[in-house]
């Protein structure tokens, strides 16, 4: 199909929010709840959408992530608001692991004040990022290097992390799906994800609210497993109940701290 001036601008706000509610699309749009819907269902029909619970998301793969530098600019005002809310809740002086992801990454950036930090990463772009606070130390874990993103990846990472339980735990995810599983693409991140939830303390995880409802193939932990969650919009249903029956502590950042 060939959408109309209306349904283009609806399309430019998924694509730019990653996935968004039908009643904050017709907010947006300043059109009923009824013309949103009719016009998400013919986009979705033709491909250009995908569909869920209350609202609608860009069409993804659950075979292969978005490539590195979309992702950089996707949500990136909502990232910046989840890290600053993250980082004022990090005490000073206490030990990190930080994954793979723009989200972290962000977090990094809001860290750069902080004081005493001990702090583990697979991922380069974060262990640069802190490279300039003088009050952080870092560590590399070693493994793979991922040339699309600079994360660090394999069976020597996970033997490297698995040497230490840290404080705290500040994981991104790609997708969250409506069972209450957190997945991501890639089977070798996902293991190294895994243990560095198995080597925290406390697990506190960062998603913006493109996150939810988005598939994606490997499944690297549940909600059980998680401690904090940090997002920039309240959670849409199934996920509030999954949360609570969890006992996950669920932080929504719609303004800086």
């Amino acid at each position: 199909m060939t959408p109309n001036p209306r349904q283009a601008l609806l399309l430019d706000e998924v694509r730019a929010r990653g996935s968004v509610s039908v009643e904050a699309l017709a907010e947006r749009l300043a059109v009923t709840l009824q013309t949103v819907r009719r016009d998400v269902k013919l986009m979705s029909d033709a491909g250009l959408l995908a569909r869920f619970h209350g609202g609608v998301r860009v069409p993804s793969s659950t075979v292969e992530n978005i490539e590195y530098l979309q992702r950089q600019l996707l949500n990136e005002s909502a990232k910046q608001r989840i890290a600053r809310q993250v980082a004022a809740q990090v005490p000073a002086g206490c030990s990190l692991i930080i994954n793979i992801g723009t989200t972290t990454e962000a977090i990094a950036r809001e860290l750069l004040r902080h004081k005493g930090l001990r702090v583990i990463t697979n991922n380069l772009n974060v262990a640069a990022i802190l490279s300039h606070n003088p009050d952080c130390e870092v560590i590399v874990a070693g493994g793979i290097v991922r040339p699309r993103d600079r994360g660090i990846v394999g069976e020597v990472t996970i033997d490297f992390i698995q040497q230490f339980k840290v404080d705290i735990a500040l994981i991104g995810i790609s997708g969250i799906e409506a069972d209450g599983t957190l997945r991501d693409y890639d089977y070798r991140e996902v293991k190294v994800a895994r243990a560095i939830i198995g080597h925290a303390r406390e697990v506190w995880l960062a998603a913006d609210q493109s996150k939810f409802n988005r598939p994606a193939m490997v499944e690297v932990a549940r909600f059980d497993q998680i401690d904090m969650l940090f997002t920039d919009e309240p959670p849409p249903e199934p996920f509030p109940k999954l949360l609570a029956d969890a006992g996950v502590n669920c932080v929504t950042c719609t303004e800086a701290p």
